[in-house]
């Protein structure tokens, strides 16, 4: 692999391309000002004007949310894992029907893996512009999002339709639904009923992990953070593992699988045969299955890097809320 192929396969942070558009709530005050970015894979935008930065089907997706102080992201739910880490600043995450079945307050460098079939929402809580960083199960991401009836029907108030088709219209803009295109239909009472209202205690020790807590365990190893034998014990059809400066060593190996890197602290030095790159905090890297390569903090200091790694397992529901 030539150092252009391989910068080809990394997106730089600074290089991220915002859409303002890419969900029904785009135009309701209070979630107005968010930005969506799809980094790898098609992601769950509902916007053409969504640019996707690597197209390419791994078996998973990798995409980011940045948002302005009090802005948040409205009640919607997911039938694949839908995993974020705190990249900056300091944000709050809330679920059920009506956003107050639970919340939990995730600082940089805390990950969660929210449980399926649960409506969830979050909000910057923090002073300044916060990015947080996502990893969706499947090359579809689970098919789209599901939103609650009433963020469906602000939207409306606020000239955006959602077609059945998951693509959205906007009406202010005198864009109507096409001819055969029927609204995306509310769900119903008994539907909703399906959906669990977990508690705060059902979900923050199966499904949340502290980048402290990550640290300590890289020491001399990754950090095993979601798999069958992680902190949070999981199959979405990916693992994820936090890598510190004593994880890994300076010997090449490789994976038989995709493996993305998430630099969160500190810059990282990928070298392979033909060259070598550095890795910067909020960068994400496609790695291809079987290429020898090493991974070592290229400077003094606090280093850390989240490692996504494709499996076997199926992208579905995370594990029961019982497990």
């Amino acid at each position: 692999m030539t150092p252009d192929e391989m910068n080809a396969r990394i997106v730089r942070y600074g290089d991220l391309i915002p859409c303002k558009t890419a969900f029904i709530d785009a135009h309701t005050p209070g979630s107005d000002q968010k930005e969506n970015f799809t980094i790898i894979g098609g992601g769950v935008s509902e916007s053409p004007d969504q640019h996707v930065h690597i197209a390419d089907k791994i078996g998973f997706n990798i995409g980011a949310a940045g948002q302005p102080p009090k802005c948040r992201n409205s009640l919607h739910s997911h039938r694949t894992a839908e995993v974020f880490f705190v990249l900056k600043g300091r944000w709050h995450f809330f679920w059920g029907r009506w956003g107050d079945a639970g919340e939990v307050t995730l600082e940089e460098g805390d990950i969660i893996n929210i449980p399926t079939g649960i409506f969830r929402g979050f909000e910057n809580i923090g002073t300044d512009y916060g990015m947080i960083m996502a990893i969706l199960g499947g090359d579809d991401a689970g098919g789209g999002v599901i939103w609650a009836p009433q963020v469906i029907e602000d939207a409306q108030d606020h000239g955006l339709v959602l077609g059945e088709n998951g693509k959205l219209y906007d009406t202010k803009q005198g864009v109507a639904l096409p001819d055969g295109v029927s609204p995306m239909p509310l769900l119903s009472d008994a539907q909703l009923k399906d959906y669990p209202e977990p508690t705060t205690l059902d979900v923050v020790p199966h499904y949340v992990a502290r980048y402290y807590d990550m640290m300590a365990l890289s020491d001399r190893q990754p950090a095993k953070v979601i798999g069958p034998d992680a902190m949070l014990r999981d199959r979405p059809g990916f693992d994820v593992e936090l890598l510190s400066r004593g994880s890994l060593g300076a010997d090449r190996y490789s994976v038989p699988t995709n493996e993305v890197l998430m630099p969160m602290r500190g810059h990282w030095k990928l070298t392979w045969e033909q060259g070598e790159a550095v890795l910067n905090p909020g960068d994400t890297c496609a790695v291809p299955a079987d290429l020898p390569h090493s991974l070592t903090p290229s400077m003094t200091g606090e280093a850390s890097c989240f490692r996504i790694l494709g499996t076997d397992d199926p992208a579905g529901a995370t594990m029961t809320l019982s497990t």
